[in-house]
This record gives C-alpha cells, sequence and structure tokens, in this order.
C-alpha cells in the first residue's frame, strides 16, 4: 500500500490498519506525523463504529427471523395435529 495512503475509499480492512506507514515528521525531528496519525485513527474508529451498528442491525434482523421461524412452525403443527 503507498504511503500515506488510506485505504481505496471503502471500509478499513484488517491489512489496511496491519499495513498502513504514517509520515515521518520532517525537520530533522524523529516520529510521526501526529495530525496524520489523528486521522487515521478517526477513520479506524468511525470504520468500527459502523461495523458495530451493522452487526447490531443483523442481530436484531436474525432475532427477528427465528420469532418468525418459530411462529410459524408452531402454526404448521397446530394444523398437523389430528
Amino acid at each position: 500500500m503507498p504511503r500515506g495512503t488510506l485505504h481505496d475509499g471503502g471500509r478499513l480492512h484488517p491489512r489496511h490498519v496491519r499495513d498502513h506507514q504514517f509520515a515521518t515528521v520532517g525537520f530533522g525531528r524523529r516520529g510521526l506525523n501526529p495530525a496524520e496519525v489523528r486521522r487515521f485513527l478517526h477513520r479506524v474508529a468511525l470504520d468500527l463504529t459502523a461495523l458495530h451498528h451493522d452487526l447490531a442491525q443483523l442481530s436484531e434482523e436474525n432475532a427477528r427471523m427465528k420469532r418468525a421461524l418459530r411462529a410459524r412452525q408452531g402454526a404448521w403443527s397446530e394444523r398437523r395435529r389430528p
């Protein structure tokens, strides 16, 4: 991944976080550019927030579908009883 780029426009993937390289601070100073690190961490936080939101929605949908399936199975078994 090219130095200084976050990702290809979509959500961050683990490889983006693992492979990201920060620019070093210039003018003889050692270390990373603090603004770049903050921007990257902000993007990671945004993507994690979106993923947690998506996970919560999927969990709710899964629970709703399980309830519907149980209700349908119950109704079906009631009809099949002699």
